[in-house]
């Protein structure tokens, strides 16, 4: 796949465009496999959090597949297993984000929003869609070129707001068709071509 040179190049998104790179993803042996390693591990071998030994296993899991530098995984773990998340992440509520991702270390406060979202949507991906740093830029730059929702790039880091700009960008481009996970697959790896670290 070709790299993106500038951002004046962006394709509109469209149907075809989002089947270009759901098609292009299926050829990511790496990702792939680990996606259906991630999606075996929450939601077939434990689905639920009610044992920290469980939620360790999956923070641990996701932090190492993610790269997500979480660097003290069992503080992770024992607040979101404080939490009694279950009820609802099978709701879909959005706050729950919020909750994970604030988590106090040695007396710090840290912030792991981006973690925060993977965890929740492995749980349930239709309802909770993933934050990233690549989807964050991309959104703002398609928003620039075409005007489909008004936020800031300071709002999406608040996620019933990157949420709802998600929303947005999937009604105005005419993308029902695809679920939340499907249109972040597409933004995550259009952005990664695009905005890819040298």
């Amino acid at each position: 796949m070709k790299t993106i040179s500038s951002e004046k190049n962006l394709p509109k998104p469209s149907v075809v465009e989002v089947e270009k790179y759901l098609n292009y993803w299926k050829t990511l042996e790496n990702y792939t496999a680990q996606e259906e390693a991630l999606n075996k591990l929450f939601g077939q071998l434990m689905p639920k959090n009610e044992l920290l030994s469980d939620v360790l296993l999956k923070a641990s899991t996701l932090n190492d597949f993610y790269s997500t530098n979480i660097f003290s995984v069992y503080s992770v773990a024992k607040h979101i297993h404080s939490l009694k998340i279950d009820e609802r992440l099978a709701k879909g509520d959005v706050t729950l984000v919020d909750d994970i991702q604030r988590v106090i270390i040695n007396d710090k406060k840290k912030n792991f929003y981006s973690f925060a979202t993977k965890y929740c949507s492995h749980h349930n991906p239709n309802e909770f869609p993933i934050y990233d740093s690549y989807v964050d830029r991309l959104l703002c730059s398609l928003n620039k070129e075409y005007q489909f929702s008004s936020f800031k790039r300071a709002d999406l880091r608040n996620y019933q707001t990157f949420k709802s700009v998600l929303l947005d960008f999937q009604k105005h481009f005419g993308l029902e068709k695809f679920d939340l996970k499907q249109i972040d697959c597409y933004l995550w790896l259009q952005g990664k071509e695009l905005f890819k670290k040298s």
